[in-house]
């Protein structure tokens, strides 16, 4: 079964449990694929959900923060629920070890030396970690990679 039609289960599921703060957030996930799918003339594959998914929950975080910030913790539970609904479509992430590794394995096959060549080295890093880590992760860890 593909993730999205798993989300689509799920979907029911939480209709029929009149589950309302699930539905609502499995109904934006949907939303944001059927968008990518009518905007690019595609049928999703796992990968795309997934980077779908990992869209929803950095905009979830980013709201999160700035509703805390402006002292609104009843709005900024409501999006920490949905980041831990959205959270279980996400594949199980590496640790910050494993990612250490793969950045340096990537690192040295490059040849990169410096921050010059962070550009090229994330290009490298995002086709193998996609979906896999957390990006913001992995960006810091390629900068201490190039700086040191």
């Amino acid at each position: 079964m593909s993730l999205k039609d798993q989300v689509v289960e799920d979907m029911k599921t939480a209709m029929r449990a009149k589950d309302s703060e699930r539905l609502g957030a499995i109904r934006l996930l949907l939303a944001a694929a059927k968008q990518k799918e009518v905007d690019e003339r595609v049928v999703l594959d796992d990968a795309a959900m997934i980077a779908i998914v990992d869209k929803l929950i950095k905009q979830r975080r980013d709201s999160v923060d700035a509703y805390t910030k402006a002292q609104r913790i009843d709005l900024a539970d409501k999006e920490s629920a949905e980041i831990v609904v959205l959270q279980a479509y996400l594949p199980q992430r590496l640790n910050a070890q494993e990612v250490s590794t793969a950045v340096q394995a990537i690192v040295t096959s490059l040849g990169a030396t410096g921050p010059g060549d962070m550009g090229r080295v994330m290009a490298a890093v995002k086709t193998q970690l996609a979906g896999k880590a957390d990006m913001a992760m992995v960006s810091q860890t390629v900068k201490a990679a190039l700086a040191g």
